[in-house]
């Protein structure tokens, strides 16, 4: 069904799904705090409101007791604490909602908007920013808790607005209407003092920019020149490098507002930043930095005891009349103190993760930078991904490396951007599987565990970049046919090494896309495969069994670009035998018409030409098959087509039933023709 077309990444980082519902009208246990909570609420004093708004921010992290605070209008009761006259309380207010629109997903994101929290929560962000640069706190109180509450405050607040406007296109008209981008630009202007608040901001001001041309317009020159301090500033963390990448993504999204003659400086400079950040080695990042968190503690644990050993010399000389209250050093807390309820600091941990986001969010933004911006959001996502590409542009070879060195994109300036700073070739670099020795670390930390999903996610956007680039390149500039049986033979390792990977279903569908892709670009240029017919039908074996369509489409698509080839061999008879019976039964079994249009497509490939393919035509009885098959393809074509599948699925799948009868029409031809 032709070319897989290349894949736009949405900023999605919330559960797809909403909150589970308990069944039944009856009150579970997890009720009954949620009411005592609630109440709590509208308590007189502000340390039992912020005990409560702690306590309720923790529970709401636990995705199947949110539907008992959502019965008693949680929002309605959080939402006018947000401008609570205790700092404390718009802080905790700010970060119980924060919590709920993340883990609730967009159903309940969508609530939140319909039950007003954007009207308090604008005021929230207005009022801060106003007094940002303020002394709202006396610096003796300030001093002794050790933060700045308006800043923490801007930072929970920034945080449920990148959420709901994630999820929520009224969120977006809102933030556009009531000129939230000032007072956003304004915390922005922090980065140099506090790196955690610019980064929320960059993270809401990506989400906020996409596919929002209304915006565009208060993107004025004062606007601009905040992002180009931020993304020139010299710091090297891995927080300020994850910062860097978020503004270069929001740079992107901005790009039409940037006059021509600056474009493509400002293009060089946001490939100069992803390089920057793919260049770092993830997996010796890991090993130094948990090396460096164990020689923390251990330095840690030496103060303490040093410590304990001065107050027991110290309580020893007190003498008994002394009545005085001791209070450990180091332990000042108030009553209720929700210091318990936040995560222990872990700075090492942090740095990595923030590496690890750049990385990620790098390859996404260049995998969007590579495809066309005419389908919608929604197209993307339906399409199968078999649908004909016409992004072809050019490319160039390091011949010192024989590897592939730059995609052309969108115009000169991105290709020769590419090119400059070495994309593709730090791309195929993060394709490879991550470090052993790292990956030891976080399996046996677990603190660090949650890493390895993050290395995984890194490897799958570089193997769907490695995609990309291979749909936009001009295939005689890609350094010929040993580069891409080089790439061939890495992706082969890929899969075969490890074929335990063959059930990760995100894995599956990045590296069967770029296989795919290639591929069809080596068959375009009668390059040899190395792929073995076994080594084929064992991939195809484990993909057609995904629950993910789309993986589904690329194997059999990957075993007719196969099969096409090898019917043009001598021999070949006996596997085009095992290629065409896998195909007719995908075809005839498979509960997606897409997939099952995508299996007649493969078909018609691998049997339209050559005596081999003749040969095994007729050992299979593929035309009496398709014969029998046809009224069942068009019948379900009536049946399941509307309403299932979009307008474009739907017009592939007419031609391939155009094709199914001028294809039988072909084989009944060759039937009669005396041999």
């Amino acid at each position: 069904m032709g070319k897989s077309r290349a894949r736009r990444f949405r900023r999605a980082p919330f559960s797809p799904a909403g909150p589970e519902q308990r069944r039944g009208g009856e009150a579970g246990p997890e009720e009954e705090p949620a009411a005592e909570l609630l109440e709590k609420l509208q308590h007189p004093s502000a340390e039992v409101r912020e005990y409560a708004c702690a306590s309720i921010s923790k529970l709401l992290q636990q995705k199947h007791v949110i539907p008992a605070f959502l019965q008693r209008d949680v929002v309605r009761c959080l939402g006018p604490l947000l401008m609570d006259h205790s700092l404390a309380v718009r802080e905790t207010a700010a970060g119980a909602l924060r919590n709920l629109s993340a883990c609730g997903g967009f159903d309940v994101c969508d609530d939140m908007v319909t039950k007003d929290i954007m009207t308090p929560l604008v005021a929230l962000l207005k009022e801060c920013s106003t007094g940002l640069d303020a002394n709202q706190l006396s610096p003796r109180k300030c001093r002794e808790m050790n933060k700045n509450y308006i800043e923490d405050i801007a930072n929970e607040a920034i945080n449920l607005l990148w959420n709901v406007c994630e999820c929520n296109s009224t969120a977006v008209s809102i933030f556009n209407k009531e000129g939230c981008l000032e007072a956003v630009l304004h915390y922005m202007k922090k980065f140099s003092t506090n790196v955690d608040l610019a980064i929320s901001v960059a993270n809401c001001l990506q989400a906020v920019t996409e596919d929002n041309p209304d915006l565009l317009s208060s993107f004025n020159a004062s606007a601009q020149q905040v992002l180009e301090t931020v993304i020139l500033c010299p710091e090297s963390t891995m927080k300020h490098i994850l910062l860097r990448t978020l503004i270069a993504g929001t740079i992107w999204n901005i790009k039409d507002t940037i006059p021509p003659g600056s474009l493509g400086g400002m293009i060089n400079v946001i490939l100069k930043i992803f390089s920057e950040s793919l260049a770092i080695d993830a997996g010796e990042t890991i090993i130094r930095m948990n090396e460096a968190e164990k020689n923390r503690l251990k330095l840690a644990a030496e103060t303490d005891t040093e410590e304990n050993m001065s107050d027991v010399i110290d309580n020893c000389v007190l003498s008994e009349d002394d009545n005085m209250e001791e209070i450990p050093k180091g332990k000042v807390r108030r009553e209720n103190d929700i210091s318990d309820l936040l995560p222990s600091d872990k700075w090492e941990l942090k740095e990595v993760t923030a590496l690890l986001m750049a990385q990620q969010t790098a390859l996404e933004i260049i995998v969007n930078m590579c495809c066309s911006e005419d389908p919608s959001d929604d197209e993307w996502e339906e399409l199968s991904s078999s649908d004909e590409s016409d992004l072809f542009m050019e490319n160039s070879y390091n011949e010192g490396t024989g590897l592939l060195m730059s995609p052309l994109c969108l115009s000169d300036e991105v290709n020769s951007a590419f090119l400059n700073n070495l994309i593709p070739k730090k791309i195929l670099e993060k394709t490879a599987f991550p470090n052993s020795v790292a990956l030891d670390i976080c399996m046996h930390n677990p603190s660090w565990k949650p890493l390895i999903k993050k290395l995984n996610a890194v490897q799958c956007r570089a193997l769907t970049c490695l995609h990309s680039i291979l749909l936009v390149s001009d295939v005689d500039c890609l350094g010929g046919a040993s580069a891409l049986q080089s790439l061939a033979q890495h992706l082969s390792r890929l899969v075969f090494s490890k074929m335990e990977l063959l059930t990760d279903t995100e894995f599956l569908e990045a590296i069967t896309s770029a296989l795919r892709a290639l591929l069809q670009t080596m068959a375009s240029k009668n390059i040899s495969q190395c792929m073995t017919p076994e080594q084929l039908l064992a991939l195809c074996e484990a993909g057609i069994h995904s629950s993910n369509a789309s993986v589904r489409v690329n194997v059999v698509s990957i075993l007719g670009i196969s099969g096409s080839v090898l019917a043009k061999g001598q021999d070949t008879a006996e596997t085009l035998k095992m290629i065409g019976k896998f195909l007719l039964d995908v075809a005839m079994k498979e509960s997606s018409l897409v997939v099952a249009g995508e299996a007649l497509d493969a078909l018609f490939d691998v049997f339209a030409d050559g005596k081999e393919a003749e040969k095994a035509a007729v050992q299979i009885k593929l035309l009496p098959a398709l014969k029998e098959f046809q009224p069942v393809f068009k019948m379900r074509m009536r049946k399941e087509g509307k309403g299932q599948y979009s307008t474009d699925q739907l017009c592939v799948l007419d031609n391939v039933k155009m094709n199914l009868r001028r294809f039988i029409a072909y084989q009944e031809t060759l039937g009669k023709t005396p041999t």
